[in-house]
């Protein structure tokens, strides 16, 4: 027993989600582009498929961009998160998987788990180089979950990809 919670105690786990399919109908700027309908109805369709695989106690990172805010705020709901339980940062973002892979190792070691609402190519670059299954693309409302066994996020590395799931897989 106590062997098994050393382990646990070892572990770091990252979700990445990728925001929900946007809208091009409106002329607007890329980082105010909203949900298309496709996209909203995706993001519930996974966002309740995964509630099983969610860890209870997480921190939730938001790129600022309109779709990828509005698809956090569309998990959370399903979710039954506290809206104000998830941080916003403009840094986030990012199409550079350098950048987003900067960002998740200055997290800090007291997070055990962390869920991530960004953009690619910056997310599928990452979990080529972190988890073990190649990903061609992670396609809009995408969840990806890698678990680390290290105490650090500044160390992660090789981690396992423990579960994936498109809008695809579902319909």
């Amino acid at each position: 027993m106590v062997h098994k919670l050393k382990n646990e105690l070892k572990m770091k786990n990252l979700i990445l989600i990728r925001h929900a399919k946007s809208s091009w109908d409106s002329p607007l700027i890329d980082k105010e582009r909203s949900l298309a309908t496709r996209g909203i109805k995706d993001a519930h369709l996974v966002a309740t498929t995964i509630k099983n695989s969610i860890p209870s106690k997480n921190l939730i990172w938001s790129s600022t961009a309109k779709r990828a805010s509005e698809t956090a705020i569309i998990f959370a709901q399903n979710l039954s998160w506290p809206l104000d339980s998830i941080i916003f940062r403009d840094e986030l973002y990012t199409f550079d998987s350098n950048v987003l892979e900067k960002i998740i190792k200055s997290c800090q070691d007291s997070y055990e788990n962390v869920i991530l609402f960004g953009h690619n190519e910056a997310i599928t670059e990452f979990v080529n180089k972190f988890g073990d299954i190649y990903i061609d693309n992670v396609p809009t409302s995408g969840f990806v979950s890698i678990q680390f066994e290290t105490l650090n996020w500044s160390s992660i590395k090789n981690g396992k990809t423990n579960k994936t799931l498109f809008p695809k897989d579902l319909k």
